[in-house]
């Protein structure tokens, strides 16, 4: 049996070719990690070709191409309202493109969509869950729907919630979670089926420091034995600290993409994506704040 991703999680450390540590890149800061190394094979994990998605009259992705290499911790990074979400939906089968494809390790979305979803593990965003279960029985759902035994489930659910910290709550009702804790169950729910690629959508949104830690650790884990992330994220220093590329969406296009040092450019991720992107507002006025109300 092909042993997956999850199933033999380590964390080495990437050493550099001479097998010392890699300094960090030009205009990286110097208490960040460099960027992931990726042993580039030339497989892709995810391919979209010509995504059109439209609502009414306006175009949220325009013919956007992409390619995600397997085996890289990919992030997707754009403006509110860039079409992050849209794609994402696109790629992971919960929205229909208008035009255009998409495949999961060669398996097109919408035509062979049983092939590619098994393949997926999916944390969409502001998806409503079956919150009326508890924590343990959202998580065993999830896996039973993905035709696992039930005695397989239940131990990678128990193993699951003790991971994210939730065992304590696995009997509450989701509905009664917290935000990030419902983040948390979301993710554990992407997570048990033991899937080849994972797509995030804004994963660390509300939750703690140390669950976001635990977190990635889980992440990079599942990328040093094999796995793919694609997650989105408004945090450009996440992102730096995280990934080994990354694609900049605006208007509905990639704006670049490449590993994290090509898209940076010799700056900071921040820096190249403000000028890729646009849109900077130089406030003016607003005296008014700072007169104070008393």
């Amino acid at each position: 049996m092909t042993e997956s991703p999850l199933d033999a999680m380590s964390t080495p450390t990437a050493p550099s070719a001479a097998g010392q540590p890699l300094p960090p890149p030009t205009g990286a800061r110097a208490d960040l990690p460099p960027p992931r190394a990726v042993a580039r094979t030339g497989e892709i994990a995810i391919g979209c070709r010509g995504l059109v998605r439209t609502f009414g009259q306006t175009v949220a992705v325009g013919g956007l191409d992409l390619d995600v290499p397997k085996g890289s911790f990919f992030g997707l990074v754009g403006p509110n309202g860039a079409g992050k979400t849209t794609t994402l939906s696109m790629v992971t089968g919960l929205l229909r493109p208008d035009s255009g494809t998409v495949s999961v390790l060669g398996h097109d979305v919408w035509t062979d969509p049983v092939a590619a979803k098994r393949l997926l593990g999916v944390l969409p965003d502001g998806l409503r869950l079956f919150d009326r279960l508890t924590g343990l029985q959202l998580v065993t759902y999830s896996g039973l729907l993905r035709g696992m035994d039930r005695d397989t489930v239940v131990s990678r659910a128990h193993e699951l919630l003790g991971a994210l910290g939730l065992a304590g709550d696995a009997s509450a009702l989701v509905v009664d979670y917290s935000a990030g804790m419902t983040k948390k169950i979301s993710l554990a729910c992407a997570l048990v089926h033991a899937p080849r690629v994972l797509v995030l959508d804004e994963p660390f949104e509300a939750v703690d420091p140390v669950s976001a830690s635990t977190i990635k650790e889980i992440l990079d884990a599942f990328v040093d034995s094999g796995g793919t992330v694609v997650l989105s994220s408004h945090v450009m220093e996440l992102v730096e600290r995280l990934c080994s590329d990354v694609a900049v969406i605006a208007a509905g296009q990639v704006r670049a993409v490449g590993t994290v040092d090509e898209v940076r450019g010799g700056r900071s991720l921040e820096e190249r994506f403000v000028d890729l992107v646009g849109g900077r507002t130089h406030v003016q006025g607003l005296e008014w704040l700072r007169t104070f109300s008393d």
